[in-house]
């Protein structure tokens, strides 16, 4: 058994401007990345539901990296940048344009060109990172949100409230092994959400105190940053995006590629055998094949 309940639990906030974290697994201190994909908008500012309309994600994944050796990956990424900067190849390639701050400053799937990010992946593959990511189906929290309007009809749905839902899924037993985190959080919204991020964080833990009655002495700093200033944001962004184009566009060779480094990825709502959802892992790859496929809502 370990120390009650009490045990002292430490926040702090990283710096902002930081763009080198510490290296990971050292026996002490531990970095993760955290990013998400899609998004949690249900309704327009009218309140008519939007889920399901074009331009508007169906699912909603947060993710995350842990990096054996943030730094080095870091090194390696601005190496990729560099040499692909002076590639003829991609000469008066739009994302190539510094001024539009997409490829030449921070490597990012959505804006990148298809053989740069066969290039990305490719050097992600050779380093030690290990992915974690929950699913959320957008219908089905759709549906919670009606349900829930009906009894508690002053009831308002937030992205945030469905965001912070997951940050405590996805670490409920990633925050118990060491001395210190460090969680690298993108930056989403205007307003500072350090602290609330924070709370989450504590959140998961008392849960997984409650359950089984493990709690130690932890110091958990939150970083917010930008893929620009931290490269472990651009590798979770990179394996997001995989995980997103089989929910999305029904195409998981990009899931395939990068499988070898999935540890974990948790379906909510996929509830066909489960009522807690569905769980991949080396032993159980998520495809194309075993992905649950609804009707339009």
């Amino acid at each position: 058994m370990g120390r009650d309940a009490g045990a002292e639990e430490q926040i702090s906030e990283g710096l902002a401007g930081d763009s080198l974290p510490l290296l990971a697994r050292d026996g002490r201190t531990c970095s993760y990345f955290v990013d998400e994909a899609g998004d949690g908008t249900l309704f327009d500012g009218k309140g008519r539901v939007l889920v399901g309309t074009a331009g508007c994600t169906r699912h909603f994944v947060l993710g995350l990296a842990e990096i054996g050796d943030a730094v080095g990956l870091g090194q390696k990424l601005e190496e990729l940048r560099t040499r692909l900067r002076a590639d003829p190849y991609f000469s008066g390639v739009p994302s190539f344009d510094e001024r539009r701050g997409r490829t030449a400053v921070a490597f990012h799937a959505t804006d990148d060109p298809p053989e740069v990010r066969r290039e990305v992946y490719s050097l992600l593959l050779h380093h030690d990172i290990r992915f974690f990511a929950v699913v959320r189906d957008k219908r089905r929290v759709l549906n919670y949100v009606r349900q829930r309007n009906e009894r508690e009809p002053a009831y308002r749905y937030s992205q945030k409230e469905l965001y912070d839902s997951l940050v405590r899924r996805l670490f409920r037993d990633r925050l118990h092994q060491l001395e210190s985190y460090d969680i690298w959080f993108a930056k989403r919204w205007k307003s500072d959400r350090t602290a609330a991020l924070g709370e989450a964080l504590m959140a998961a833990r008392r849960r997984f105190a409650e359950r089984f009655g493990v709690v130690r002495d932890v110091e958990i700093r939150v970083r917010p940053s930008t893929p620009r200033q931290c490269h472990g944001l651009q590798a979770v962004d990179y394996l997001l995006w995989a995980v997103q184009r089989l929910y999305e566009k029904r195409e998981d060779r990009f899931l395939k590629l990068v499988w070898p480094l999935v540890r974990l990825i948790h379906d909510v709502d996929d509830t066909r055998a489960a009522s807690y959802g569905a769980y991949y892992t080396q032993d159980r790859p998520l495809t194309l094949e075993n992905v649950k496929n609804e009707p339009e809502i």
